[in-house]
């Protein structure tokens, strides 16, 4: 009986996934959103388990499969792009230390996607500042640091070479938090993303 459980848990799950990999890739709904609305797709008024509930990799896996599946042809072209713009970025914010992360870093970038950086730096507003300077307008908003016991994590967004970029604001204390997790890498210096880029180009 609890092994029927587990196998029935373990197919809602994929389903969820699934589902929600599909609204990220055509849609570019952020992962949280799209868990949520394939949920309530899935399983109707039903209340979701926790059990049932797919984390942020097996959705990431599922958008990979999808991406080589429907864009094989575009997507490849559309990540190496994104980071070629996330690179030539990189090296004009050189001074706040620069790191690439999210869909563009992990591959899974598509038509949708914009370009996360995180900047290290004294204070949020050097980084305004800089970016006033140099007569590019932005929005300000906020999302919870990692760390529950610091302050929220400024994010600066605006478009730039018709592309969207959100740069989260940490300080230099942050420059101590982990590149990879799990064995997987969260953020990329430049030459990182340099390599990344030297290695996706085509022959």
């Amino acid at each position: 009986m609890a092994s029927n459980f587990s196998t029935d848990s373990d197919l809602l799950r994929a389903e969820i996934a699934a589902a929600a990999a599909r609204m990220i890739a055509e849609d570019g709904a952020d992962y949280s959103t799209a868990k949520r609305k394939a949920a309530k797709q899935i399983l109707g008024n039903h209340k979701a388990r926790g059990d049932v509930l797919p984390d942020n990799a097996q959705i990431e896996e599922e958008v990979r499969r999808y991406n080589e599946l429907f864009f094989s042809d575009t997507q490849p072209v559309r990540l190496l792009h994104l980071r070629k713009l996330a690179l030539q970025l990189m090296r004009e914010l050189a001074q706040f230390q620069p790191y690439l992360t999210g869909a563009v870093l992990n591959g899974t970038a598509g038509e949708h996607s914009d370009i996360h950086l995180h900047l290290f730096a004294d204070s949020p507003k050097d980084v305004e500042i800089y970016l006033l300077n140099k007569n590019i307008p932005f929005e300000v908003s906020e999302a919870p640091h990692h760390n529950t016991r610091r302050d929220a994590v400024e994010i600066l967004s605006f478009f730039w070479q018709r592309e969207g970029v959100h740069l989260h604001l940490y300080s230099y204390e942050d420059l101590r938090m982990p590149k990879s997790i799990g064995g997987k890498l969260e953020r990329a210096d430049a030459i990182e993303v340099e390599s990344l880029i030297q290695e996706s180009e085509p022959v």
